[in-house]
């Protein structure tokens, strides 16, 4: 049986994979090229590949508050792997959609 809260647990952990997911696909110079149109700094892309990590490790940390820890990683690899799923369909489809995720990025101009 789980405590409560766990469903609570989970729904962080699965937030925590997709936007650490989307974190790091914009840190990609080609996604952050097909989200802005024009690639961020290399600052704001080391920026963004230290957010996802960190999502990554915290939707760990989430599934370990929702149980015990032989499932929560089998629990936690699951979600990356569906987040990693759901990320490459926004890539595919709507790539700019991606933006929402790191609205305070600002790409480099075009240099002519």
């Amino acid at each position: 049986m789980h405590e409560p809260g766990a469903t609570t647990w989970l729904l962080a952990a699965a937030a925590c994979a997709f936007a650490g997911m989307g974190w790091l696909a914009l840190a990609m110079p080609v996604h952050a090229l097909q989200a802005w149109g024009a690639p961020p700094s290399a600052a704001q892309l080391a920026r963004l590949r230290w957010l996802g990590g960190s999502a990554v490790l915290l939707a760990l940390a989430c599934c370990l508050g929702s149980d015990h820890a032989t499932m929560a990683v089998l629990v936690w690899v699951m979600l990356l792997a569906a987040a990693a799923v759901a990320m490459a369909l926004v890539i595919a489809g709507r790539p700019r959609r991606l933006r929402l995720l790191a609205p305070w990025v600002r790409p480099q101009p075009a240099m002519s």
